[in-house]
């Protein structure tokens, strides 16, 4: 039954993936430390989503390779053995981390309601966050919070990053010309913008003074678009993609001006740092993925989407709908773009005004 009798002195958060998830699940963490001073927290993650969030202090990571197929619950189970938590909060519903949650010897399990425990979450629990609907994702996490008796909420993002990482961002923006980032990959190939219209935005921000830089991931893709945006931009951006750790990324994103980007990982990387996200969406939609408080600058275009691609207005469809189609991110203007740029340097006081976006 919850909530708990007596405060839980040790808590095990199961969230293994992906880096905007695991973003979100720092303030739950610093909710749960404000609530409970002294509780012991450890957090089942995933190795590439570790380099990040391991900069959270007062918290053990167990890492687990999700590439590792069958062997990596045995060595789970191996590094968890003779150990017991009061809680564990299973917070994400991939199969692959309830299969991870078997290894977790706790008193209470508790997961998501019946009605968004896919992937039969529900078999691997035995508590229950109060059902809602139509929650942006980080508010979702929050039932857990809410479930073990917390009123309120800490929105506190901070990770303490070394020393190199803010070397590495004051290496690129020494001065306080204002910059514009642009981090142009999500992890999923339909949710991403082109290279030309990239190219056109970088143009735009050069033409109001804006320094722009490249960031992103070291995949092929990612390097690909990167070399396509600088070859087709007329003022070439400095491409920086591939070139930084995770933490020295988060450094760079917290000194910019803003950041455009599709809906990604960084688009929450820049919430933890309060850099303005000019989100792109389409694909996806916003209000339940976008970057928590920057929705006011994202470019939405998923009602236009669910109109096209499904016939339908988004409150007829499913929360979790991704409309994942060939073209969808056409829909994304590079004009909107440019207007949401200038509406947000407008409002900081930043560049220098045009009243047009020329491509």
């Amino acid at each position: 039954m919850l909530p708990p009798a007596a405060p839980p002195r040790s808590v095990c958060i199961l969230r293994l993936s992906a880096i905007g998830d695991t973003c979100h699940v720092v303030p739950v963490i610093r909710t749960l430390q404000r609530a409970f001073p002294g509780v012991a927290i450890t957090w089942i993650i995933g190795a590439v989503e570790a380099k990040l969030m391991s900069l959270l202090p007062d918290v053990e990571f167990i890492t687990v390779d999700k590439r590792a197929g069958a062997g990596g619950p045995r060595r789970l189970r191996a590094q968890l053995a003779g150990r017991r938590f009061d809680v564990l909060l299973h917070m994400q519903l991939a199969l692959r981390a309830s299969l991870a949650a078997t290894c977790v010897r706790a008193g209470v399990k508790l997961g998501f309601d019946r009605a968004r425990a896919r992937e039969l979450q529900w078999l691997f629990t035995n508590a229950r966050i109060a059902p809602r609907t139509r929650e942006h994702v980080l508010d979702s996490f929050f039932g857990f919070t809410a479930a073990l008796g917390i009123d309120g909420r800490v929105l506190d993002w901070s990770l303490p990053l070394p020393d190199d990482a803010h070397a590495y961002a004051a290496r690129l923006i020494p001065d306080a010309v204002p910059t514009l980032l642009m981090s142009p990959c999500s992890s999923h190939a339909l949710r991403n913008w082109s290279a030309e219209r990239y190219a056109a935005v970088a143009d735009h921000a050069a033409r109001r003074d804006l320094r722009v830089i490249l960031c992103g991931g070291p995949s092929p893709a990612e390097r690909a678009m990167g070399d396509a945006i600088v070859a087709q931009a007329r003022t070439p951006p400095l491409n920086q993609i591939g070139r930084d750790t995770l933490p020295q990324m988060l450094a760079l994103i917290g000194a910019a001006t803003a950041l455009v980007t599709p809906d990604s990982g960084p688009a929450h990387m820049a919430t933890m740092v309060g850099t303005p996200v000019i989100g792109l969406y389409a694909a996806t939609n916003p209000a339940r993925s976008g970057p928590y408080l920057s929705r006011e600058w994202c470019v939405d275009a998923y009602a236009e989407a669910a109109r096209r691609f499904r016939g339908k207005t988004p409150d007829e469809l499913p929360w979790t709908t991704k409309i994942e189609e060939p073209g969808v991110m056409d829909l994304v203007t590079v004009e909107a773009a440019c207007e949401r740029l200038d509406a947000l340097l407008a409002a900081r006081g930043a560049g220098r005004s045009l009243l047009a976006c020329v491509p």
